[in-house]
C-alpha cells in the first residue's frame, strides 16, 4: 500500500471530516483563467457542500461564467496532525429565495459569531442580495496523516 492510500479518508470520514467543519477555501475561476480564492463558510447540506454569497462579488460572477470549483477544508498544525478534503466539481446555482434561505440557515446554525436570538433575521435581511449554491463532486481527495503513526 503507498502512503497516499494508507492516509486517505474513507467515504464516511471525508463526509464526517465536512460535517464537523464549517470554513474552506473556495477557488473560482477568474475571467483571465486565474484562479480566484477566498475563505468560506459552508454547510453539508442533503449530503452536499452548500454555501452562499452577495450576488455581485467577484466569485458569484466567476461562478455565473464558469461552474467549475475547488474547495479544500483542512485541519491540523503538525505534520502527523494534518487532516483534509478536497472537492472538485461544478456549483449548482440557487436562486430560489426559499432555498437561499435554507442554505443560509445552514450555515449561520453552524457558527459560533452569530447569537441564536437574531440569527433568522440575520439570515432574511442577508439573503435578499445573495445566491445559493451546492457542489456536484466531480473528484475527491483526502489525507489523514494521523494515519502515518498507527
Amino acid at each position: 500500500m503507498s502512503e497516499r492510500e494508507k492516509i486517505a479518508m474513507t467515504g464516511p470520514e471525508a463526509s464526517d471530516f465536512l460535517v464537523a467543519h464549517s470554513k474552506m477555501q473556495l477557488a473560482t475561476i477568474g475571467r483571465d483563467g486565474a484562479p480566484h480564492l477566498v475563505s468560506m463558510f459552508y454547510a453539508v447540506v442533503d449530503g452536499r457542500i452548500a454555501f452562499w454569497t452577495y450576488r455581485a462579488s467577484q466569485k458569484a460572477r466567476n461562478m455565473q461564467r464558469d461552474h467549475r470549483v475547488t474547495c479544500l477544508v483542512e485541519d491540523g498544525v503538525d505534520y502527523f496532525e494534518l487532516q483534509g478534503v478536497q472537492v472538485r466539481g461544478r456549483v449548482e446555482i440557487v436562486d430560489d429565495p426559499a432555498e437561499v434561505l435554507r442554505i443560509g440557515g445552514a450555515i449561520a446554525a453552524g457558527l459560533s459569531g452569530i447569537p441564536e436570538e437574531g440569527r433568522d433575521d440575520y439570515v432574511a435581511y442577508t439573503a435578499r442580495k445573495r445566491l445559493g449554491y451546492y457542489v456536484k463532486p466531480a473528484h475527491i481527495s483526502s489525507w489523514d496523516h494521523r494515519k502515518l503513526l498507527s
